[in-house]
């Protein structure tokens, strides 16, 4: 047999092999799953918003008494009964790719059936009682874990680190239509290296995810069709302005909140530590105090304000971009479930409208699209996922290099104020706990 055919005939055995194509099955329906379940997840989030500011349309002074109770209801319901749907859901799925290298049974406390539940039900919560929350960073989550469970049940069990990075990656495809940054995604912030073996997969199962997501909801633009361009000289001051102030705001939230998560202990000798639950409602009556006060709409993910700002059918107060990064904060900090990414982006948005407002070097359109991809590469620190993901949930092509400069310049001005990755130092929490369980674990075993 000639030399280049018997190199040929790994690849050969490899593709006849039932094995392989079971796993490939498994991955496309997982994929076509997690897009199904993120368009639900999607419409539920809205119809809960929706609810919301149906309600405070009608009793204004709402919010003062169902926000808090909503926060110490999920901040409650997430320590008792669900724990690991805390926050986000990306720091989970980090930790996971960790856990399941040393102990692949520690997943089921972060990307299992009952938290997928648990986290849907309070992301529900969250949003309908006021909190600033997102839904993208908790599909992450779910899409990870219905992934997971897809693969047990088509048998597939030694991979179970690609079908956490591939759901992951297709949640944030299906949340926004957006299956380019769902790769990008996977690459820079799921997963420290893109194994070439997997590689090919994990792309196929976002591609999929999109499909099923474009099937249910039709093929749109998250924040609609953007006109904004730079001029080279005066207006490229823009791409400064916004990167320094997105990257500054965006380090100093990562910052906060990291210590929030891991310092609070060290906040009068531990008291709000000891009181999570008393932590969370106060936190959720100061966001429902800036709403009310302000008179500024800073409730939900906040995407009709960043959208209106945007397109240029409508103006936010000067203080919006502000508040919603206030409001952000705290409804991050009290540890309900909720995601980052859409808030992030409306803050984005708001922050570019008042630097524009303070420091007028290009038009209003142009230094909201800078403004959201700074601030959100700012908190995220996650450069090309945050150029890329604003590229085509705004279909901006005519504005790829400044987003590019933008984004890049927040990244390393983020890092000065905040030297770990926000979503990599929030992991750690959940490492940590994985350990001691296992420790204790085995020393009753001993015992």
């Amino acid at each position: 047999m000639p030399k280049d055919l018997r190199r040929l005939r790994p690849v050969f055995s490899r593709w006849m092999s039932l094995r392989h194509w079971r796993s490939q099955v498994v991955f496309w329906i997982g994929g076509l799953l997690v897009g199904v379940v993120a368009v639900l997840v999607a419409k539920a989030a809205d119809g809960a918003q929706a609810l919301f500011h149906l309600g405070v349309a009608k009793v204004g002074w709402l919010p003062l008494v169902i926000t808090p109770a909503g926060f110490a209801l999920s901040a409650f319901a997430a320590r008792r009964w669900f724990p690991g749907s805390q926050g986000s859901g990306i720091p989970q799925v980090i930790a996971a790719t960790e856990i399941v290298r040393h102990n692949p049974k520690g997943l089921d406390r972060l990307v299992s059936l009952r938290v997928v539940l648990g986290k849907t039900a309070l992301l529900f919560l969250g949003l309908l009682t006021g909190a600033s929350i997102g839904r993208e960073g908790p599909t992450v989550q779910i899409g990870a874990a219905l992934m997971r469970m897809t693969g047990r049940i088509g048998g597939i069990v030694s991979n179970e680190s690609a079908l956490l990075l591939a759901g992951g990656a297709a949640g944030v495809a299906a949340a926004f239509n957006t299956p380019l940054a769902g790769i990008v995604f996977a690459i820079e912030e799921l997963g420290k290296s893109f194994e070439q073996k997997t590689s090919g997969t994990v792309i196929f199962t976002v591609m999929l995810a999109g499909i099923a997501s474009l099937g249910m909801v039709g093929d749109y633009v998250y924040f609609g069709h953007s006109d904004a361009t730079l001029q080279p000289l005066p207006d490229t001051l823009a791409v400064l302005v916004c990167g320094l102030g997105g990257g500054a705001l965006g380090g100093l939230f990562a910052r906060i909140l990291v210590f929030c998560n891991k310092g609070l202990g060290r906040v009068m000798n531990g008291f709000f530590e000891r009181r999570r639950i008393l932590f969370a409602a106060l936190c959720g009556l100061s966001v429902a105090l800036i709403g009310l006060v302000s008179g500024t709409d800073i409730f939900g993910t906040g995407y009709s304000e960043a959208h209106a700002l945007l397109v240029g059918t409508g103006t936010a107060s000067p203080l919006f971009g502000v508040l919603k990064w206030l409001s952000t904060l705290l409804s991050s900090a009290s540890g309900i479930p909720g995601g980052l990414f859409a808030p992030s982006l409306a803050t984005g948005a708001g922050l570019g409208a008042d630097m524009h407002w303070l420091i007028p070097v290009a038009p209003l359109g142009t230094m909201v699209l800078l403004g959201m991809v700074a601030y959100f590469s700012g908190v995220v620190q996650s450069p090309l996922t945050s150029f890329v993901i604003v590229m085509e949930m705004t279909n901006s092509h005519n504005m790829v290099i400044p987003l590019i400069a933008a984004s890049v310049l927040a990244y390393s001005v983020s890092r000065l104020i905040c030297p770990r990755p926000l979503y990599h130092s929030l992991s750690q929490t959940f490492i940590n706990q994985e350990r001691r369980t296992r420790r204790s674990e085995a020393v009753a075993a001993r015992t």
